[in-house]
């Protein structure tokens, strides 16, 4: 018996606002924010500040594992239900919004749909094969993490507007069915960590200011 089902079966279950003062979970949450704004803005076409608040969403999605990983006296149940908190959030941030953002910017073609199904799909199946098995070796994952999705995403927008709508549209569907396929794809990819997030953060920084300048100019 888990230590776990011994402490249900020893004292009563703590609420569910409990585990929402948890610091980690507290920043899963801002992700969840910043993917709830990145789908607000999708649906107003306003890509630029999509993009701006997907990378936030990356950001976050970082961080409550840092912060996770420096917290001493933190419980195994407060991690496990962070785990679930975390990847049950990663799919609305890097499944549901890249999705939304490719059907809002075809202005909800049918002909997109079935890319969208695709990227969620690919998200689920990925997330779902991580949260059986785990990293494949001790720094590396089986198929592309799907944090990256978001990250390749906002860089490919800056070429919206570099090319007519049409040619972005091709370019934005044939990029979210390779993200999809490198999702699944029986490969190894490192987890970026420790230096990583620097660049992760000079990056969040740089595309925002890139994105501000567009809805400046």
């Amino acid at each position: 018996m888990s230590a776990i089902n011994q402490q249900e079966n020893t004292q009563p279950a703590p609420s569910i606002l409990s585990f929402a003062k948890d610091l980690p979970n507290l920043c899963s949450l801002a992700g969840l924010l910043c993917a709830l704004l990145a789908l607000y803005f999708s649906f107003l076409s306003l890509f630029p500040v999509a993009m701006i608040a997907l990378i936030w969403a990356v950001f976050f999605d970082w961080c409550d594992g840092i912060i996770a990983r420096k917290i001493t006296g933190r419980t195994k149940l407060q991690g496990q239900y962070g785990g679930q908190l975390d990847s049950l959030i990663d799919i609305i941030s890097f499944g549901v919004c890249p999705a939304v953002i490719l059907l809002s910017y075809s202005d909800f073609s049918p002909w997109f749909f079935p890319g969208a199904f695709i990227i969620v799909a690919a998200c689920a199946l990925r997330l779902s094969y991580f949260n059986v098995y785990g990293l494949s070796g001790e720094s590396t994952y089986k198929g592309m993490a799907c944090d990256n999705n978001a990250i390749i995403l906002v860089f490919i927008f800056l070429f919206d507007g570099a090319l007519a709508p049409a040619q972005f549209s091709y370019l934005l569907y044939s990029s979210i069915i390779i993200i999809a396929f490198f999702n699944v794809a029986p490969i190894r990819t490192p987890k970026l960590s420790g230096v990583w997030f620097y660049s992760l953060t000079a990056y969040a920084i740089l595309i925002s200011l890139a994105y501000g300048w567009q809805l400046s100019s």
